[in-house]
């Protein structure tokens, strides 16, 4: 009975945006805490805690007076969103066993010059990303294991293609919340603020993420070209690769008429096109209800760890937000260089405590929570929101507790420490000093 939960409590949340109706999303949220929490035991220790952490939070402000009603509604409405997102935009991981190319992506990505490896991995893991979301980890990296043990690579050559391919992944799925619309990170910051649309944001990101590609495009390159070496070249596109293209298109295409017809930002979009067109296309395919029904709710199911963490995350961070001084951004940005200094401090905040467990998404949701106070100050609060995204990529790479890289280290499997720290430490540390000065140099050009 409780296989169909998840599914049922993702569906509620889809019939809030539909019709508006508050008592949807509220309900969702609470199916989702209640779940997670009564059956604990099926999540993995940190999904587990964390759920844990946070009804004891919610209970104890609550027990205290710290938060009103409307902000235990609104811990639940952000719980409700957060899980049903990801949820929702998971769907995609069903079409990867229906198409050869995802199958081979390996092939199709490894050909042309050694040269271009690197910036095609990431910019095709970061373009799949925007539609596939966590998918992509389990496309790129769930069948890496089967490639290298299907041509016998193993040893020094074995780790050197891990590396590659799933750093390459990792940091091109770390690219979404500068580039997407459907990037949970974009949602959190429009939906409390939505003056920051995605489109306003989207030529910083789009700066940012040339830069993270350029300093990681110079770090691996010497690693690629050795993996260039045992590639498999294809003599043309698998099949089917022209269908997936007109099924992606279709995707965008109810996105885009729904944010303009339907008055919903894309985010919310895509949240609605996503699992719609995914599902039809699988009756489509399989030519049953029965079938495609019971294997969308079997890939909620399984996505339940990383559905934890973002329904736990959203609503901590919900509840921790009304703590703090409402005059106390204000206070901070009196001055032009004290809108600087909180842009720095949000980006290199979310990072940090990603790296000793606070998931970004209960970061973000306490700094975004303070933008509106900014704009009530009479202060744009774009270049804050600029540098939120920024860190909650590199929050992305560096968080060993974070659901891309336990998935990542789970498929690969290798250690997570190794991939937050060990790959990703080095990249980190060598861009931080650019996005400093990029920053200074928009806040100039804001100014």
């Amino acid at each position: 009975m409780t296989f169909y939960v998840l599914p049922f409590a993702v569906l509620l949340e889809l019939v809030a945006l539909i019709t508006g109706v508050t008592g949807f999303s509220v309900t969702a949220g609470v199916l989702f805490i209640g779940y997670f929490f009564t059956l604990a035991g099926r999540l993995n220790r940190y999904s587990r805690v964390l759920i844990v952490l946070t009804v004891l939070t919610l209970a104890a402000l609550l027990d205290r007076g710290l938060i009103d009603q409307q902000r235990l509604l609104k811990a639940a409405t952000d719980a409700g969103f957060y899980a049903a997102f990801l949820g929702s935009l998971g769907m995609m991981q069903c079409l990867v066993r229906r198409f050869e190319v995802l199958q081979r992506i390996h092939d199709v990505l490894l050909g042309g010059p050694p040269l271009w490896l690197y910036p095609k991995y990431a910019i095709t893991s970061a373009t799949a990303a925007s539609v596939l979301n966590f998918g992509v980890m389990n496309l790129l990296c769930g069948s890496l294991a089967g490639t290298l043990d299907e041509r016998g690579i193993s040893g020094a050559a074995r780790t050197r293609w891990l590396r590659c391919v799933l750093i390459s992944a990792l940091r091109g799925f770390a690219l979404v919340p500068l580039v997407a619309p459907t990037s949970v990170a974009v949602a959190i910051i429009t939906r409390e603020v939505p003056s920051l649309s995605w489109s306003r944001l989207l030529p910083f990101g789009l700066a940012t993420a040339a830069l993270l590609i350029a300093v990681g495009w110079l770090l691996e390159y010497s690693r690629f070209r050795q993996v260039s070496e045992q590639r498999v070249k294809l003599d043309g596109w698998p099949p089917g690769t022209g269908r997936l293209a007109v099924v992606v298109l279709i995707i965008f295409a109810v996105m885009g008429s729904l944010a303009f017809g339907a008055s919903l930002n894309v985010s919310r979009s895509a949240m609605l096109a996503v699992p719609g067109v995914t599902v039809l296309y699988m009756i489509w395919h399989d030519r049953s209800v029965r079938i495609a029904i019971a294997e969308a709710a079997d890939n909620v199911n399984a996505m339940r760890n990383e559905m934890a963490i973002f329904a736990a995350s959203g609503a901590l961070g919900a509840a921790l937000s009304s703590l703090v001084p409402t005059d106390l951004v204000s206070g901070l940005v009196a001055s032009q260089a004290g809108v600087y200094l909180v842009a720095v401090c949000g980006m290199l905040v979310l990072p940090l405590m990603s790296a000793v467990g606070v998931i970004p998404i209960t970061m973000l949701s306490i700094f975004s929570g303070l933008l509106p106070q900014l704009m009530n100050a009479g202060m744009d609060p774009l270049l804050i929101a600029v540098a939120l995204v920024i860190g909650f990529s590199l929050a992305m790479m560096l968080s060993p507790f974070g659901p891309a890289v336990m998935l990542l280290s789970r498929l690969g499997q290798v250690s997570r420490w190794a991939v937050a720290f060990g790959w990703n430490g080095r990249f980190v540390l060598a861009v931080l000093p650019l996005l400093l000065v990029y920053l200074w140099c928009l806040h100039a050009w804001l100014l």
